[in-house]
């Protein structure tokens, strides 16, 4: 056998900072973090492509961002900001992404230039993967303005759009160059927005941190009554606990394993049937719920933390259960969600679930008859206000 053989590995590293304005002329932290990373004798180039809705409740933010780079001689701002559609539409319609890639020819973005996106986590996931296949790779700046966002996708090394109806099926693994958590952006957001970003903070609690979960039961109240504080935390811990499994696992997913995909492989197809109209973070609290239950009904939960999960959600002010959740038959469109799900990665299914709370367990298998008792008992859970309904 003759073959050359070839080896090598990449240093990956981004920080993720938390500021408030980060726009505002007094706020140097944009700057210094661009001026640190400038070469000398270039003159470099930022294009932002903007979440419309963030304009909308921020009409001055585009002339905050103008005024900001003025004067800047190491960094040129491009005179056009893209606005984009936000949410699951950013991510459906080909367009934004076509219009992206136009805007990066058409300036000249080279890669030792940036594309900044402000918004949402599909905006991100979005302008992401526009910049990551465009010139191989040009330098992405993420500046999350969701809860959801801020504490999960967007500080993780996941770009994508959706592509005939299947969720990220076109995507890449390429870390940002730098994250900006601005939590002035999360004053306008709706309650229900709001409160849909906890799930992904109750998911990596379940099964990364017991401590944090107990910390999420104390603060609910506070957490749905929007105070700040208590929302900067779990903002920052979720972000931590995150960042921490992708540096210690395996960020680009090359082997079948998906921990913080925990309460997704429902939830993924979930969002798709309703047409996109149940947000991620509620379609994850499904998730979470359906998954929880399941591992008690497989013998790996007790049925106590099974009930403290569900009981932690509902304080949430977050949905268990849904119309579209009841699987009653095992012919039901969310099933189709574990094909895709592992046909996603390929390899051997393997799902996440709990053996307690703060530790999750691998499997390679669900049954059918456990996912639809679990489904029923979720559904009786409302009327009765316990698990155990339906035995």
């Amino acid at each position: 056998m003759d073959f050359l053989q070839q080896s090598f590995s990449v240093d990956f590293h981004y920080n993720v900072y938390f500021t408030q304005q980060l726009f505002s002329r007094s706020n140097p932290l944009l700057k210094e973090v661009l001026k640190g990373a400038h070469q000398a004798g270039t003159v470099q180039k930022i294009l932002f492509v903007v979440d419309e809705n963030v304009v909308l409740h921020f009409p001055d933010l585009l002339k905050q961002v103008d005024g900001y780079f003025e004067g800047m001689e190491m960094i040129k701002l491009v005179p056009e900001h893209i606005l984009v559609a936000g949410g699951e539409t950013a991510k459906n319609e080909g367009k934004y992404f076509a219009r992206i890639v136009e805007a990066i020819n058409h300036y000249g973005i080279d890669r030792h230039s940036y594309i900044a996106a402000i918004g949402g986590g599909s905006v991100l996931d979005l302008v992401g993967y526009a910049a990551a296949v465009s010139h191989r790779g040009i330098r992405h700046i993420r500046i999350p303005t969701t809860v959801l966002s801020q504490n999960d996708s967007g500080i993780g090394v996941k770009n994508g759009i959706n592509y005939k109806g299947k969720k990220n099926f076109l995507g890449t693994f390429a870390p940002p160059f730098a994250v900006f958590n601005d939590s002035g952006f999360l004053t306008t957001l709706s309650d229900r927005d709001w409160v849909s970003g906890i799930a992904e903070a109750i998911k990596v609690a379940l099964i990364k941190n017991e401590s944090f979960f107990y910390w999420l039961e104390a603060h609910a109240g506070a957490l749905v009554e929007r105070d700040r504080e208590a929302m900067d935390y779990l903002i920052k811990e979720c972000a931590r606990l995150h960042m921490e499994h992708i540096a210690s696992g395996d960020p680009f997913e090359f082997g079948s394993s998906r921990p913080l995909d925990f309460g997704h492989w429902s939830a993924h197809k979930l969002e798709q049937i309703s047409g996109f109209e149940i947000l991620h973070g509620e379609a994850v609290a499904m998730g979470i719920a359906q998954d929880s239950l399941y591992s008690t009904l497989a013998g790996l939960l007790s049925i106590e933390s099974a009930e403290r999960i569900v009981q932690l959600l509902i304080k949430m002010r977050l949905p268990v259960t849904h119309p579209l959740m009841v699987m009653d038959r095992d012919d039901h469109p969310l099933f189709l969600g574990l094909t895709e799900f592992q046909e996603h990665l390929g390899g051997q299914l393997t799902i996440m679930l709990l053996e307690e709370i703060g530790k999750g367990v691998e499997v390679h298998e669900l049954s059918p008859q456990l996912i639809m008792d679990a489904s029923n008992r979720l559904q009786n859970f409302e009327r009765e206000d316990h698990l155990t309904a339906g035995k």
